[in-house]
């Protein structure tokens, strides 16, 4: 049976009148939506024959401008920019998916059990993670990135490590205030094992930011993932990524060739807007004090 509207969550009902912010989410999930729709679907447009292989060397002038046979242009190497777009939209979210999801299965079990338990363990891991946060996440990355090599998951693996300290703080002070609270106590009286007050009582309690952080996490990679390729730290030459992209159109920006710069540039800066909006939309639905404080301006 379907809830209904009544019966929903209430930081699930979105308003007859939304405020701005709200707007802004919506604007931010559609172009989210969008860049996942190309990414999904870039292999089968190409099957198609509606996308040029991004890695083809087209028998044509390098740097031929935008047209209509090649929306927007070619590349120095003889590259469909276009596809090259297209396709490093698939590489950036594999990256920043594989990423936020490494660091938050690491920090959200880390932070919870540190917090529930306390004690030395509480403070060693309190220690390194506040290590590793104190360290700039590119320059982080980068080094990582150095010991690991390219690849997907290797870029992944080298771009999660600073965010694990984020779930891991998030987590850890939540746990930490509700573990106190009755229900809690009432399950440790009746016998309750660890692994089940953590899983069944805590849990659904500590994680109502995850969801806010794995956004603002996500667009942030992306722009850590533009500065690996533009180092030649991140994908192999075989895959499509913006990064290295923008570094390989550097040549030709003195001479007047705009377009190689301008539309990877531009589709790494709109899906780091879409996520960064919706990320700040979530958490004005996840807190409940945003909420109070929007409804009250209004």
């Amino acid at each position: 049976m379907a809830m209904t509207k009544r019966q929903m969550p209430s930081f699930l009902r979105f308003p007859k009148n939304p405020n701005l912010s709200q707007v802004l989410m919506l604007i931010g999930l559609a172009i989210t939506l969008f860049f996942i729709f190309l990414a999904f679907f870039a292999p089968v447009f190409q099957a198609w024959g509606w996308l040029q292989s991004p890695t083809e060397l087209l028998n044509n002038p390098v740097y031929d401008p935008p047209s209509g046979k090649y929306w927007f242009g070619t590349s120095l190497l003889g590259h469909d920019v276009f596809s090259r777009t297209i396709f490093g939209a698939q590489a950036a979210l594999q990256v920043v998916i594989l990423a936020t999801a490494l660091s938050m299965l690491i920090g959200v079990p880390l932070g919870m059990v540190s917090g529930y338990l306390g004690g030395r363990l509480d403070k060693i891991l309190l220690f390194i993670m506040d290590s590793i946060y104190t360290l700039p996440g590119l320059l982080l990355s980068v080094t990582l990135a150095f010991i690991v090599g390219r690849g997907i998951l290797n870029a992944a693996i080298a771009i999660s490590i600073a965010y694990i300290p984020q779930y891991y703080r998030v987590v850890r002070n939540h746990t930490v205030s509700v573990k106190t609270e009755v229900f809690i106590e009432a399950a440790q009286a009746m016998g309750a094992s660890t692994w089940t007050v953590l899983s069944r009582y805590l849990f659904f309690n500590v994680i109502q930011s995850v969801p806010v952080l794995f956004t603002l996490n996500a667009a942030d990679a992306i722009l850590v993932l533009g500065g690996l390729g533009f180092l030649g730290l991140g994908l192999p030459e075989t895959v499509p990524e913006w990064g290295r992209d923008l570094k390989l159109a550097l040549e030709g920006l003195s001479t007047g060739i705009w377009w190689t710069t301008l539309f990877p540039g531009l589709a790494m800066t709109l899906m780091v807007v879409g996520l960064s909006l919706l990320g700040e939309g979530l958490n004005e639905f996840v807190n409940p004090r945003l909420r109070r404080q929007n409804s009250i301006r209004k």
